[in-house]
């Protein structure tokens, strides 16, 4: 259907048709026009799989057995595998089960920076860092939207904590706004073409971001010139006129009382009364239209459009893959992993994490999963029949004391501990960084007995591991991994796979060490004030030299990688980096190679790291490849809050390549010309 088709069709729609269009009439779908042949838009959860069915006009599950999908990664796992082939498979498939399920729309990536280690909405996130959150969002939409299934990139924007989230108030710094917090959204609608965007719960300076004029026409419709579609969350609008005028085009809901909401009866009587503008009306239902015909839903192009499919069998094959590549080897002294198995007669597995299932948790991300393999089901399927897997909680005193002589016994001890989605979850932060329920002291106590157990971390956010982080010989970390997760992990601990997974975020020694607790504020009251500006997660502790526990970027191997020969050169508006990486051991591997950039900060305060690149490459043992990055002059940039752009300071700039921001093996410095950066466009490689 071309544009003016399009135009033509507005034309005929009465007013009546047109605002039962931009609201909610079912919890997960709008209106529809019959006569017309306009089709609702269905919409779905969310980012580890498409949604159970509800019932049309409450949140009641309909209780059907044709909506078990399968389960994917959570975005922190997926974040974990620093690969952006893998996160185009996975919205691929998410992409293909929502449009076989017959969604338009998914309401998926989550893509807010994971500002601190509490926010409870932290798995559904990607990382602490926008450079990195940006080159996973991109390939994970355009996967999405291959399938005539709109991605809708959530939360625009700031919302970086659960505690008061319909009602606190961000206060931030402009550079903080442009440095960290929309540089992937940014990238999502410039590179990643989202045909939707969805509004945050909270406000923004005072301003509720689901119709807040800053964030949706000057920066979202005027800056980027994004077309889509932009849809509040459920229950995030708060006032008729503003959600007209501030650039709203659907009102979604939790309520079933659908012909009142903001942008329903009220909003019509106010285009009746000549308070709004029904031009205003007709501009979102063109964007509406636009989305559905470029999803193929209007006229003869249906006749094309994906039919999709879910729980297909490439599907699983495809999140096995991404759950391998997104564990993450912390630790591993003595070389204790992976384990050998062969002639032993029992494998000892403890702690609650072992055996729970989570795909039905968390909240809006929890779905109906077709199977979820938990670690103690993946162990006994990997290490096969002739060895028994001994199984215990550990939960309670007689717990511990039963984990403990069961420790004791065997010589292969594997600790499972971590969180689950009471702790991981919508709607609530968490108070600190412990584990719960007791399980430093069931640690504590299989460590005295057995000093070779492995401790295996299941967490979506950043957990507090001193307790014995420097006893255990092996730590390996997994987010919530879909439904292979278990089977994935346990491939790791037994050597079938070598692991490659990195940390998306930093694992801090303690909560007062994080800055946004120590410099700013978390959770606030009213307003949450970010004190600590640009210097979120590495940026801070590489430059205040805050020890940390783990640092970002960090995983290790069953192999050895070398890094060799930087070489950098002056190219047209920034600089071609060049180096070689050497698989020097004995079995084939990923190694993922970050480059940063370190400003020396003589006029302006910058943090002395920022990832500004980083490749995924499989080497086969001595095989040797060599690297090329180009750094544009956009990464040695910081915006100028007076002159409202990202600029280049007269500064002198180191660029670091290595295996984490803190194992960096080769660096050179170069001089880099002031300069204004006229126009933004996010390069991916």
């Amino acid at each position: 259907m071309e544009r003016y088709e399009i135009d033509e069709l507005v034309k005929e729609l009465t007013l009546e048709e047109k605002t039962g269009m931009i609201h909610g009439q079912g919890i997960f779908h709008t209106g529809g026009v019959k006569r017309l042949d306009i089709p609702p838009l269905w919409m779905s959860d969310g980012p580890m799989g498409v949604r159970r069915e509800l019932e049309d006009d409450n949140w009641n599950p309909k209780g059907t057995t044709d909506d078990f999908v399968s389960y994917l990664p959570s975005n922190t796992a997926l974040a974990c595998t620093w690969s952006r082939s893998q996160a185009e498979r996975m919205g691929r498939v998410l992409g293909a089960e929502a449009r076989g399920r017959g969604k338009d729309v998914i309401l998926a990536p989550g893509i807010n920076i994971i500002r601190s280690p509490l926010c409870g909405r932290n798995f559904e996130y990607m990382s602490e860092d926008p450079y990195l959150t940006a080159q996973l969002a991109v390939p994970l939409i355009k996967g999405i939207q291959e399938n005539d299934t709109a991605a809708c990139v959530k939360h625009f924007a700031v919302n970086n904590q659960e505690t008061n989230r319909l009602s606190v108030s961000v206060k931030v710094s402009e550079r903080a706004l442009r440095e960290i917090y929309l540089p992937g959204f940014e990238a999502a609608v410039k590179e990643g073409k989202s045909k939707t965007i969805m509004g945050a719960y909270n406000k923004l300076r005072g301003d509720f971001c689901c119709h807040n004029r800053y964030l949706l026409w000057d920066i979202l419709r005027n800056e980027w010139k994004f077309d889509g579609v932009v849809i509040s969350d459920w229950g995030g609008v708060h006032d008729t006129s503003e959600a007209a005028l501030g650039g709203l085009d659907i009102e979604m809901s939790v309520t079933s009382n659908f012909d009142d909401y903001y942008m329903a009866d009220l909003l019509y009587k106010k285009v009746l009364a000549e308070e709004v503008a029904e031009e205003i009306i007709d501009e979102k239902i063109r964007h509406i239209l636009n989305l559905m015909n470029s999803l193929s839903m209007l006229g003869d192009k249906r006749k094309t459009r994906s039919p999709g499919v879910y729980n297909a069998p490439a599907h699983r094959e495809a999140i096995l893959s991404c759950a391998e590549e997104a564990v993450v080897l912390l630790k591993n002294e003595e070389k204790r992993l992976p384990l050998v198995l062969a002639g032993k007669k029992r494998l000892a597995v403890i702690g609650e994490n072992a055996d729970a299932l989570h795909a039905a948790g968390g909240g809006s991300a929890g779905i109906k999963a077709l199977y979820e393999i938990s670690p103690l089901m993946g162990l006994t399927m990997e290490a096969g029949g002739n060895i028994e897997v001994v199984y215990e909680p550990g939960a309670g005193d007689d717990g511990v004391k039963r984990a403990a002589v069961l420790a004791a016994e065997c010589e292969d001890v594997i600790v499972f501990c971590g969180l689950n989605h009471e702790y991981d979850v919508e709607g609530q932060d968490r108070k600190d960084m412990k584990l719960p329920a007791g399980q430093e002291e069931l640690i504590s106590a299989v460590l005295n007995v057995n000093d070779h157990a492995v401790i295996a971390v299941l967490a979506g956010s950043p957990v507090d591991l001193e307790a014995f982080a420097d006893r255990a010989k092996a730590i390996v970390y997994t987010s919530y991994n879909g439904m292979e997760g278990g089977r994935a992990l346990a491939r790791v601990l037994l050597g079938k796979v070598n692991p490659s997974g990195k940390l998306p975020f930093t694992l801090p020694k303690r909560l007062e060490d994080c800055p946004a607790h120590k410099l700013g504020e978390f959770p606030g009251s009213e307003t949450v004030v970010y004190g600590e500006g640009v210097f979120v997660g590495y940026r801070y502790f590489e430059s205040e030299d805050v020890k940390v526990r783990y640092c970002f970027g960090h995983g290790l191997s069953y192999t050895e990688y070398v890094y060799e020969d930087l070489r950098v050169e002056k190219a047209s508006y920034g600089f071609l980096v060049r180096a070689d990486v050497k698989n020097c051991g004995n079995r084939a591997g990923f190694e993922t190679v970050q480059v940063y950039v370190r400003a020396a900060g003589k006029n302006v305060k910058r943090p002395v790291m920022e990832l500004k690149g980083f490749n995924k490459i499989a080497l086969e043992p001595g095989e040797r490849k060599t690297l090329d990055f180009y750094l544009a002059e956009k990464a040695f940039s910081y915006y100028n809050e007076e002159l409202k752009c990202f600029t280049v300071p007269d500064d002198e700039y180191e660029i670091c390549m290595g295996s984490s921001v803190s194992d960096i093996r080769l660096r050179q410095w170069v001089e880099v010309k002031e300069c204004v950066l006229e126009t933004e466009k996010y390069d991916m490689e």
